[in-house]
């Protein structure tokens, strides 16, 4: 495919590559972001394709006044449908978009505390930066990375910094090797860190979530654990792998991740039902979660429905209630991803997104609001700004 530009009614412009030249793609965003008079850039790569140290490098030799935030993936959404080994950047033009943006280091140590009030500190800024009647209409993004075994501490601190403004985000992907994801801000690239982008704009928006499954009475009980590294040694006093796979009618052997996507376990909060992602299984029977778990949670196994109807009745939802859809910012879960490919439906979800203009990235989770949450496919979807005035 090479590199495509994609620019949208809202004013919004994407550009996609999958040529390892950081080089060329920080060259052709300079360009993009002067046509499009853009003040800050969202960017998405797969490391397969491209290190994150030359990316931030290229974009300061080349587009050193551009503001920028992003992270490394498990697959992206291009507006051409799911891909892998590409760099994707959304351009937020100054006219339409104000944006501002911080990076929580060291996310192991850092206290809960000090990330609510980074955050709130932020809302500050921006409040102060744009307009009255912009300021009215702000959405948070976020972006953590997927193996710092944070995200529910660090979302829920984010969430409590934002008052009433409303979160969604990805937490960062390495293409399935769980061994380093980065993300990248203004020239910083760090690891166990997160990332909080603000934004005010006039163009409407609507930030949503959809899962495909619904729960059995098949029950799990977590009872023996290490909640630190989100390791279940045990299901209902049996090894958790046995039970896991007597539960969903498998051969421990032949556990996989696809056989993880493909029988989810939820757990049940307020009512209602969310994902808890098995990542992989160790050589002793015990498996690692992509969420936090914990001695004496009570896991269902959930029995998936068909995901390409219920993302198309998402979907439709969302066009319902924007009266259009101009275009979507989306963080698919990876398990999603291999899901699909199981049932194959990999290309009916792909032809989903890209004729909804969905592009975004594969995560290891996604946050919604005050929650981190797996196998979900979380969004912004934007309107157009006729609809706005």
């Amino acid at each position: 495919m090479a590199s495509s530009s994609t620019r949208y009614a809202s004013g919004l412009s994407a550009l996609t590559t999958d040529e390892p030249d950081p080089n060329a793609f920080a060259r052709a965003i300079a360009a993009e972001a002067a046509i499009v008079d853009a003040g800050f850039a969202l960017l998405f790569f797969s490391q397969s394709l491209v290190d994150a140290g030359a990316l931030a490098q290229a974009l300061k030799l080349h587009a050193p006044s551009l503001a920028y935030a992003g992270c490394s993936t498990a697959g992206e959404i291009t507006p051409q449908g799911l891909e892998e080994g590409h760099i994707l950047a959304l351009l937020l033009p100054s006219a339409s978009f104000s944006t501002v943006s911080t990076m929580v280091e060291k996310l192991s140590s850092s206290g809960m505390d000090r990330i609510t009030g980074e955050v709130a500190a932020l809302r500050r800024l921006l409040r102060g930066r744009a307009g009255h009647d912009r300021a009215k209409n702000i959405f948070a993004l976020c972006f953590i990375d997927g193996l710092s075994y944070a995200e529910e501490a660090v979302t829920s601190a984010i969430h409590w910094g934002l008052d009433d403004i409303p979160l969604i985000g990805g937490s960062a992907g390495d293409d399935l090797k769980f061994e380093t994801t980065r993300l990248i801000a203004n020239g910083k690239v760090a690891s166990d860190s997160a990332i909080v982008v603000l934004v005010a704009t006039e163009i409407p928006f609507h930030v949503f979530k959809t899962d495909n499954f619904i729960p059995t009475d098949e029950k799990l009980v977590v009872t023996a654990s290490d909640p630190d590294h989100r390791v279940v040694r045990e299901f209902n006093a049996t090894n958790a792998a046995e039970e896991y796979a007597a539960s969903v009618g498998i051969v421990p052997q032949t556990l996989t991740p696809l056989s993880f996507a493909s029988h989810p376990v939820v757990v049940k909060v307020g009512g209602e039902y969310y994902c808890r992602s098995i990542q992989r299984m160790h050589p002793d029977g015990s498996l690692s979660f992509f969420c936090a778990i914990d001695d004496g949670v009570v896991l269902s196994i959930a029995q998936p429905k068909n995901m390409v109807e219920a993302t198309r009745n998402a979907l439709q939802d969302v066009e319902h209630r924007l009266g259009g859809i101009d275009m979507i910012l989306g963080f698919d879960c990876v398990l999603r991803r291999l899901d699909a490919r199981n049932r194959q439906v990999f290309r009916d979800i792909s032809e989903l997104y890209r004729t909804n203009k969905v592009i975004g990235f594969g995560t290891y989770g996604e946050q919604y609001r005050s929650m981190h949450l797996n196998q979900t496919f979380t969004g912004i979807a934007f309107g157009e700004r006729q609809a706005a005035e």
